[in-house]
């Protein structure tokens, strides 16, 4: 199949050359709507579209949806992928759903995003919680290693796979494939929150992507490193353990019926991108990237991150010392600069995918960065760099999901919450992995680690005001 080939793109262009007069949804009718108030968006919205002749339909595709698909699979060299318009989340969703059933034992890493959490719940299987380990370099969690998902085998023989999140948020990466290898010797299914990881098919110098590795299926979203709108993921079929029959029923179930062109374009668009991007590509985007960190080691005070092991180089950790992450961040956003997330130590950086000659604002960057250092400087050094352990690697739900549905519930101060059961997820947004989960045990490290991110000025999703009072929400004994 010919890579250069933007199927859906294509189609689109041809539609709109014929100038459509509509009759139909959706209701800004080509864009015309807009012209008056916000000529700007008019141009952008003739390819908002819906499944009109020609322009095939998602949910059962046989022209240009369909092919594009079918491109997306043969890049990926899987038994079958496929558009998300709904982002990773209902990829998860997806994932999980059709894989597992009610009751069923599932090896969980325990720092995975909100919507895996979300999918276990909605599945009500008994997820089996293996805790990451803590770099020690990065202070922050990363992966989980092969001798406790051994472990939890020989504590549970009736497991059914395993969910891993592989890269972290950070863009770091662990050995998934030997971990993948002893699920699979168990009969289990390894499912891939992959979602930092699209371009990781390119190889060196990035880590190997887990469709390569093995896993059986993998989600990702295209819109975090790819040329993607906002939403758009991919999910990937990569072995015969999977049921493509219930994933394409969940599939339907879960993503819209009015599914975004403009978003379904983009992501042929970006696995065009992906496809042609060349060994001179990656070298320009490397060198372009290096200078950028050489220039902002430069800086008096700033230090980013080196040395850590197969983490994507398009992630940057960068530091500045006798200051936190968000106090860092807030500096920042001062001067225009916006950065992916920041935490207790460090911001994070997401840095483009260049093709060979394209510019990007890296000189402008620098620049405003240097203004942030000739502020004046804090008299205080809010960044601790201890990182909380989780001495149980190996942990379930005191409540299953189950049995949730009729519990009462109640708030209670921080320090009454310990050896309390969490009734709510504690989501800092980003990277949206839960501090509590409904069912788990709040033990002292939890209460530790959320009142110094609170203390710290962290963002969290949600009872923002009763947080702050320091209060938890807590099942009734």
């Amino acid at each position: 199949m010919s890579q250069k080939r933007i199927p859906l793109y294509e189609a689109l262009v041809r539609f709109k050359e014929n100038n459509p007069i509509s009759f139909h949804v959706p209701g800004h009718k080509n864009g015309l709507l807009y012209q008056q108030s916000i000529p700007e968006f008019s141009p952008f919205m003739k390819y908002d579209v819906t499944e009109l002749s020609g322009l095939d339909d998602m949910h059962s595709p046989d022209g240009p949806i369909l092919e594009a698909q079918q491109l997306l699979t043969n890049y990926y060299g899987t038994r079958k992928s496929y558009f998300l318009v709904n982002g990773s989340t209902v990829g998860n969703l997806i994932m999980i759903l059709s894989t597992f059933k009610e009751g069923d034992k599932v090896i969980v890493q325990r720092n995975c995003h909100k919507s895996i959490l979300n999918a276990l719940m909605l599945a009500k299987v008994n997820p089996i919680f293996i805790s990451p380990e803590i770099d020690g370099l990065a202070h922050i969690p990363n992966g989980i290693i092969s001798l406790y998902i051994e472990q939890a085998y020989h504590l549970h023989s009736d497991i059914k796979g395993c969910i891993l999140t592989y890269p972290n948020y950070y863009g770091m990466t662990t050995n998934i494939e030997e971990i993948i290898q002893m699920v699979h010797r168990y009969h289990g299914i390894v499912l891939v929150d992959e979602a930092h990881g699209p371009h990781f098919r390119l190889g060196h110098p990035f880590p190997k992507s887990a469709v390569d590795l093995g896993a059986d299926m993998i989600v990702q979203s295209a819109h975090k490193m790819l040329p993607a709108m906002t939403m758009g993921s991919y999910l990937h079929i990569n072995s015969d353990r999977v049921s493509l029959e219930k994933v394409e029923q969940f599939y339907s179930i879960l993503q819209s019926s009015s599914p975004s062109y403009p978003i379904m374009a983009s992501l042929d668009f970006a696995r065009y991108y992906l496809a042609t991007y060349r060994q001179e590509d990656i070298e320009y985007t490397m060198r372009q990237r290096n200078q950028f960190v050489d220039n902002l080691n430069s800086l008096e005070g700033i230090t980013v991150i080196q040395g850590l092991v197969n983490q994507d180089p398009l992630k940057l950790m960068v530091r500045y010392n006798g200051y936190s992450g968000f106090q860092f961040q807030e500096l920042l956003e001062e001067e225009g600069v916006y950065t992916e997330m920041a935490d207790p130590h460090q911001v994070v950086m997401v840095l483009p995918l260049l093709k060979k000659g394209a510019e990007f604002i890296y000189i402008e960057a620098f620049e405003k960065m240097k203004e942030v250092i000739k502020k004046p400087k804090l008299n205080n050094n809010n960044a601790d760099n201890k990182m909380v352990d989780i001495k149980n690697k190996i942990s379930q739900l005191a409540i299953p999901f189950s049995e949730m549905e009729d519990r009462s519930y109640e708030w209670v101060p921080f320090k009454h919450a310990v050896n309390r059961i969490a009734a709510k997820m504690i989501i800092p947004y980003p990277p949206g992995i839960p501090l509590t989960l409904p069912g788990e045990c709040i033990t002292d490290e939890t209460v530790e680690v959320l009142d110094k991110l609170l203390t710290l000025n962290a963002r969290f999703q949600g009872e923002i005001e009763r947080l702050t009072n320091r209060e938890i929400l807590v099942y009734v004994d």
